[in-house]
């Protein structure tokens, strides 16, 4: 593959990564019952974005460009839902040996006051025989609460059923 149509396609990933993850904070938006103005900025960055998105694949052939159009979307929706998943995986929320870890990788029995934040609330516990650190309990501070994550893997889940629902993403979605 020739390295412009290489970057074309990286350009065109990020795009539509950008893209998704702003029609999601929409959906989120929306359910909150966010202020109209701020709705309405979020739509024009929206049509900034497509216009973005058109805009580099104009000299594409028509039907190329639908094709991987579309599969870049769903790709992009199915590798964020992914990552929502990886991001809660294995959480033991009952652990007695749990940590606060600051930017220095120091843990803290309790939240740390000093200047420095809590980056990672792990386990501490040693296992007697290999030494390694327990890994079932890992939270970071990007972590989300439970109701949270269920209501974002169902605005992911609700938007991958609306491209699923177009005919053509190019007359439906991306040129309104």
């Amino acid at each position: 593959m020739p390295s412009e149509k290489r970057e074309l396609k990286e350009a065109l990933k990020f795009a539509i990564k950008g893209l998704i993850l702003q029609e999601v904070r929409v959906l989120q938006l929306e359910q909150a019952h966010s202020p109209s103005f701020i709705l309405d900025e979020m739509v024009r960055s929206i049509q900034e974005a497509k216009k973005e998105i058109v805009g580099l694949v104009r000299l594409m052939p028509v039907k190329e460009r639908d094709i991987l159009i579309k599969r870049l979307i769903l790709q992009s929706v199915n590798e964020e839902i992914d990552q929502a998943i990886q991001m809660r995986k294995n959480r033991c929320l009952r652990c007695i040996h749990m940590r606060f870890y600051d930017e220095e990788r120091t843990a803290h029995i309790s939240l740390p006051v000093r200047t420095s934040r809590a980056q990672v609330i792990g386990c501490d516990q040693s296992r007697p025989a290999s030494r390694a650190r327990c890994r079932r309990f890992l939270e970071t501070t990007r972590a989300i609460s439970l109701e949270d994550y269920l209501d974002e893997m169902a605005l992911f889940y609700e938007l991958r059923e609306m491209f699923d629902q177009f005919e053509e993403i190019w007359k439906n979605y991306l040129t309104k």
